[in-house]
């Protein structure tokens, strides 16, 4: 919903998105009126055009998806994706003993590219 979104992590050092963003400028992007460099710097990049609150009706997309394994899984708000490159998501993870640790290492690393946005992340790790 809106553009917060969910991340498989894998420990061979890869990240997939598996959200869709609900924003105008992601669908400008799918119908072909703006490129990645155009969308980046678009003025109305945070117009969602679907978002909790915005109607008396909420339609979300539902879908499962395999749990990484021996991997995380992520969710997290546009405060922390749209500044924090997947390399440093993967160190900040990678480098902490604990999920909290990575959570605020993540967090720390929003903040020092600026923190423009709020900044929310969750990770998830399957036990056993």
């Amino acid at each position: 919903m809106g553009d917060s979104r969910a991340y498989a992590v894998y420990p061979a050092g890869r990240i997939e998105q598996l959200t869709h963003d609900h924003s105008l400028v992601k669908r400008l992007e799918e119908l072909g009126h703006l490129n990645k460099e155009e969308a980046a710097n678009f003025p109305h990049r945070n117009v969602l055009i679907r978002a909790l609150g915005q109607g008396e009706t909420l339609e979300i997309d539902v879908f499962t998806v395999p749990f990484p394994r021996n991997g995380y899984l992520m969710l997290c708000s546009d405060g922390l994706w749209g500044v924090v490159t997947d390399q440093e998501i993967l160190r900040s993870i990678s480098n902490a003993p604990t999920l909290q640790r990575a959570c605020q290492n993540m967090v720390d690393a929003a903040n020092t590219a600026g923190g423009p946005d709020n900044i929310t992340v969750v990770l998830a790790q399957m036990i056993g």
